[in-house]
């Protein structure tokens, strides 16, 4: 007879090997449409295979970045809607990449949660597949957790890896940046993946339902219209990049905003002037601050406000680079310069309006 004490399953644990098997099944067929050159391997191995030399790079520097999606994904799992989330977590990798001039050639991603529901998880990974596809990256790989007792039942959180590769004498930022080159701003789809913990309590400050109709968009509810997901400009930017030597350097507008974003890129000596009249605030963020009465200062530093990437360009080529990335599908605005000054500041003139 067996003793009930040593009867036990790792399901009676919690943890569902089967349905971790099943979800496995269910996304093969979405990592495999995202294969480029260089990943030719299935799913299912103890790692992920690339091929560097498939993709024909002379002397191939790697870069990787990592991150994750935040408390975004709390407003996901208030609505019940999972198939664009992971399109934020590949957006926000991949555009950390292709400001160092790289292109994006694989991705991994990490999906913890306390119980697994196949279905919700594979929403999840179609965004990342889509997001991948967007990016000319491939997913050859990941991490599914099951970790009862450490996440609250149907929470979940997301993390992403990606490598991308950039010819040596092409990284990014350039070190010809200086006073008199142009600041170009690409429009950003809504908040992208930064602010949500302020986002999430201005909600409950006002008393707003996630499911109630959007205050900044009568077509759908205030959560959906909250789960926007991040634009990811990697084709057009390098496009731009490689159509000849006008892309100096390149900002990824996310967490800091301006102030604490563009002084990466900005050598010794040069400051970046911003002028808040060049673009009009998006609704979402003309919304926030009304509800909110947060600070202008303050929503320059938590949010995007409308801006998702900044391209630094030579003065006498930036009304080109603007028709080109126009004619790729972005929406482009002269924001600012950048000027002779100290410790790479960053000022503003003008006042941010909707």
């Amino acid at each position: 007879m067996t003793d009930k004490k040593n009867a036990l399953t790792y399901a009676d644990a919690g943890v569902d090997i089967d349905a971790g098997n099943a979800l496995v099944r269910a996304i093969a067929p979405l990592a495999k449409a995202t294969r480029r050159p260089g990943a030719e391997s299935d799913l299912g191995g103890f790692g992920g295979l690339f091929d560097l030399a498939a993709c024909n790079f002379n002397d191939p520097v790697l870069v990787a970045a990592n991150d994750g999606v935040g408390t975004k994904l709390k407003i996901a799992i208030e609505v019940d809607k999972h198939d664009t989330v992971g399109i934020d977590l590949v957006a926000m990798c991949v555009n950390d990449l292709v400001v160092q001039g790289a292109e994006p050639l694989f991705f991994l991603d990490y999906f913890a949660t306390a119980a697994l529901d196949v279905t919700r998880a594979r929403d999840v990974i179609a965004g990342i597949a889509q997001g991948c596809l967007q990016a000319g990256c491939a997913l050859i790989g990941g991490e599914t957790a099951e970790m009862p007792g450490l996440y609250a039942p149907k929470d979940y959180d997301l993390a992403g890896f990606s490598v991308g590769a950039v010819e040596r004498n092409a990284i990014l930022p350039a070190p010809s940046i200086g006073a008199g080159d142009i600041l170009l701003g690409l429009a950003s789809d809504g908040l992208h993946s930064n602010g949500f913990s302020l986002v999430r309590k201005i909600v409950e400050t006002n008393g707003l339902d996630w499911h109630a109709a959007s205050p900044f968009d009568a077509q759908t509810s205030l959560g959906e219209s909250l789960l926007t997901p991040t634009r990811i400009y990697v084709k057009p930017l390098l496009r731009a990049i490689r159509a000849g030597n006008a892309v100096k350097g390149l900002v990824h507008i996310t967490g800091g905003g301006f102030q604490e974003n563009l002084p990466r890129v900005l050598p010794d000596g040069c400051a970046a002037q911003i002028d808040l009249d060049s673009w009009r605030l998006p609704p979402v963020f003309d919304w926030l601050r009304q509800a909110s009465g947060i600070a202008e200062a303050e929503l320059l530093r938590t949010f995007n406000c409308g801006i998702g990437m900044i391209i630094v360009v030579d003065g006498e080529q930036a009304d080109g680079v603007a028709a080109q990335l126009t004619q790729e599908g972005e929406t482009v605005y002269r924001v600012g310069q950048v000027q002779a000054g100290e410790q790479s500041q960053v000022s503003f003139i003008g006042k941010i309006g909707s």
